[in-house]
């Protein structure tokens, strides 16, 4: 019995542990996960196909509109009866129906404006779609290449621990023996607890990031990621000649939340159009068809009643053809308050451009000095490594013969460690940094490449 109950606690365990194995992923994986889940994306897919239904609906304003109509009556009472001359109770039926069409001629040129209008907005909601994807590819790199450092700082926290570990072993060893003294064991065992707590926070560290990684994927199946990335020796660490004045302007050529404040101008300049357009008269045309039937209608030479379709597709049809101007004289000053309000808006629109496009200059400029010094910083933190790894070993050598203190080997492995974390920090944060050029120069795109 209680073998069976092992064995089923295994099956139902098995699931749950494969479940939670970690998924091998590239960068670009990760992003086109998040290209295809994110819920402002979706958001975003249906703001564009409203704007084309927008554009859809401009164009149908051309078109002339077409009604249809159909009554039926019953009256019952005192009627007057022509035939005889008198009243009568009677109850009497009826129908009739119409169809009309009406087109606009000329509206001020509202229609016209409406569509570019709406072509406009069409535009605007396009170039924000492709900005928003690029903020959603910028955001999930930036978690992604967060957890792969992540990964390798808690790499070089187990080392340095079992690097810790093993000195306190050795120490504790010579100290039984008595070549060494008991307060170095005391200081490496606090090393020791000093490395524990590295990693520890290391750990969560790694966890957090990983959790915004996953959340921005927003993908249920995935519950752990183990980032697929080169090696920092298979890094190509090249670093670019960059002109800021050449990043300026092909930031301000390609952006396209620039562009899309552009087509925002327009549509409000169209907006502007129609407001202005309502000084103008209206001018429209229409035709109509109708036709009735009675039960009371009699020929006046049989005294038979007329049938349906002798009444209403010919003794009782009317046709109309028509037209109306409307002129507009005085509204109470609604059409000024409308020209206000659209001139305001555009006024507005192209004051938000404005600051667009300084916004766009300081975050390039921005991006350029952090890569300049990032730069710097992959060549110090390089050369501090090495020196770093070189005192390091010169000190533990003289631990070994008894020429330096363990406090002074102490120092000499952390500022080795401080220098690895700084050095993978450096790296990572330059590789980050190219992308984040073509992010604010508006050349982003999911084949990242390193």
């Amino acid at each position: 019995m209680m073998q069976k109950l092992l064995l089923t606690s295994l099956f139902l365990l098995f699931p749950v542990i494969g479940f939670a194995q970690a998924q091998s992923m590239t960068i670009e994986q990760a992003i086109n996960t998040a290209l295809e889940n994110n819920y402002q994306i979706k958001q975003a897919e249906n703001n564009r196909n409203l704007a084309d239904t927008r554009v859809r609906s401009a164009q149908a304003d051309f078109l002339p509109s077409l009604n249809a109509g159909f009554n039926g009556s019953r009256n019952v009472g005192r009627q007057f009866v022509q035939e005889d001359l008198s009243f009568e109770d009677r109850t009497t039926y009826g129908l009739s129906g119409s169809i009309n069409a009406n087109v606009t001629i000329f509206d001020g040129f509202a229609n016209i404006a409406g569509l570019r209008g709406a072509q406009a907005d069409r535009e605007s909601e396009e170039l924000n779609f492709q900005r928003l994807k690029e903020n959603v590819m910028f955001d999930t790199a930036s978690r992604f290449l967060e957890v792969v450092l992540n990964r390798e700082l808690l790499k070089i926290a187990e080392s340095n621990l079992e690097a810790s570990r093993g000195q306190l072993e050795r120490i504790s060893a010579e100290v039984e023996v008595g070549s060494r003294p008991t307060v170095d064991q005391y200081n490496q065992e606090s090393v020791v607890a000093n490395d524990e707590l590295t990693l520890i926070q290391r750990e969560n560290a790694l966890e957090v990031s990983m959790a915004r990684l996953i959340r921005i994927m927003q993908d249920d199946s995935i519950t752990e990621v183990d980032p697929v990335m080169p090696t920092v020796d298979e890094m190509a660490l090249m670093p670019m000649d960059l002109s800021l004045n050449d990043m300026i302007s092909a930031a301000l050529e390609q952006r396209s939340d620039i562009r899309a404040q552009e087509f925002n101008i327009e549509s409000n300049q169209q907006n502007y159009r129609i407001a202005r357009g309502q000084y103008y008269p209206t001018v429209s045309a229409s035709a109509g068809f109708n036709g009735s039937w009675s039960d009371q209608l009699r020929d006046p030479i049989t005294g038979e009643t007329v049938s349906f379709s002798d009444q209403f597709f010919d003794q009782n049809v009317r046709r109309s053809l028509g037209f109306s101007i409307q002129i507009p004289i005085f509204n109470r000053w609604n059409t000024r308050t409308s020209i206000e309000s659209a001139r305001v808006q555009l006024k507005n629109s192209e004051l938000a451009l404005d600051n667009v496009r300084f916004q766009v200059t300081e975050e390039v400029r921005q991006a350029y000095n952090d890569y300049v010094s990032i730069v710097k910083e992959l060549e110090s933190s390089e050369k501090a490594l090495r020196a770093a790894e070189r005192a390091y070993e010169t000190e533990q050598q003289r631990y070994e013969v008894g020429s330096t203190t363990l406090i002074e080997l102490n120092q000499a492995n952390a500022n080795y460690v401080q220098a690895q974390s700084n050095r993978i920090q450096a790296v990572y944060n330059f590789v980050f940094q190219e992308k984040l050029l073509d992010y604010y120069i508006g050349q982003l795109n999911s084949e990242f490449q390193f």
